[in-house]
């Protein structure tokens, strides 16, 4: 199985520094940010939206291959992540992150969409390495 690389470079302080992350691929290349982007509401990206999107898109296919597992055809799943980010006793903690996943199955009942919907909540290899971090699922069936 392959390793895939992002890269960061910061420069200066904490409150005061800035930086920028990049992907192997170029999908992100140079993409600002800085203490106001990732802690306040400032302009630029930051660690925890890129750890949204990395969890959107792992928990979207890995809905996507446990619903045709189950002899299901999946049209599309559709996933928001909303990562939450406190302050604590040690600096600032990811504490919870909320997935809101939207998807359109033909032939499903509701029953059995939340079923195997919250079984691909465990099954997706990004949350694996975010244990310790509450996962709250809010899944729709169109």
């Amino acid at each position: 199985m392959p390793t895939r690389t992002g890269l960061a470079r910061w420069e200066g302080g904490l409150k005061g520094g800035k930086g920028v992350v990049s992907t192997e691929t170029g999908a992100l290349k140079d993409k600002a940010y800085n203490f106001s982007s990732r802690f306040e509401e400032g302009e630029g990206t930051n660690p925890e939206e890129l750890i949204g999107a990395a969890h959107a898109g792992c928990y979207s296919m890995a809905l996507s291959g446990d619903l045709e597992a189950e002899g299901y055809d999946p049209q599309s799943v559709e996933t928001e992540d909303k990562v939450t980010v406190e302050p604590d006793s040690g600096g600032f903690t990811i504490t919870r992150i909320e997935i809101n996943t939207e998807a359109s199955v033909p032939g499903i009942d509701n029953k059995t969409f939340q079923r195997i919907a919250e079984g691909a909540k465990d099954n997706c290899p990004v949350a694996r390495a975010l244990t310790g971090v509450e996962f709250v699922l809010n899944a729709t069936l169109k």
